[in-house]
């Protein structure tokens, strides 16, 4: 299936993160593009660095909450914690879409519930699928 993932660091070598970000993803799935990296402003949580966002689209044999899981495992060797929430963050990986599923588990919403409000992900996403879907939602389009 199709999934989407956003990527974000603000702490660190952000472009060195998210690149061996990118090169762990593709032990897990299928990569078949990559954004620019972007710089953007955080949003919400405390006052901290600006981001290094980017979005990757692959190609996943893996379950939705098997590839977060894996996800996660990738996250915390690039030193993630979750003292704050929204704080800062050597590295955010966000399971955007997984094929057309739509869910809403503990662990797990898809597609990604604040995606479509997200500048750092649409531009990103936008960039490298400009006919983007988000399953349940429709077309995505750039916010103004």
């Amino acid at each position: 299936m199709k999934v989407v993932i956003a990527l974000g660091s603000n702490l660190g070598d952000r472009k060195a993160t998210l690149d061996d970000a990118v090169d762990q993803l593709r032990k897990i799935i299928t990569i078949t593009k990559v954004s620019t990296f972007i710089e953007t402003d955080p949003v919400g949580g405390p006052d901290q660095p600006d981001y290094l966002n980017a979005v990757v689209i692959g190609e996943s044999d893996l379950e939705p909450a098997d590839l977060l899981a894996k996800m996660l495992a990738i996250e915390n060797e690039a030193g993630r914690t979750r003292e704050v929430r929204w704080g800062a963050r050597t590295l955010d990986l966000d399971l955007i879409v997984a094929g057309d599923t739509v869910m809403d588990t503990e662990f797990l919403t898809l597609p990604h519930p604040r995606a479509h409000e997200r500048r750092f992900v649409l531009d990103p996403w936008l960039e490298v699928d400009p006919k983007a879907i988000l399953p349940g939602c429709g077309e995505v389009r750039l916010l103004p």
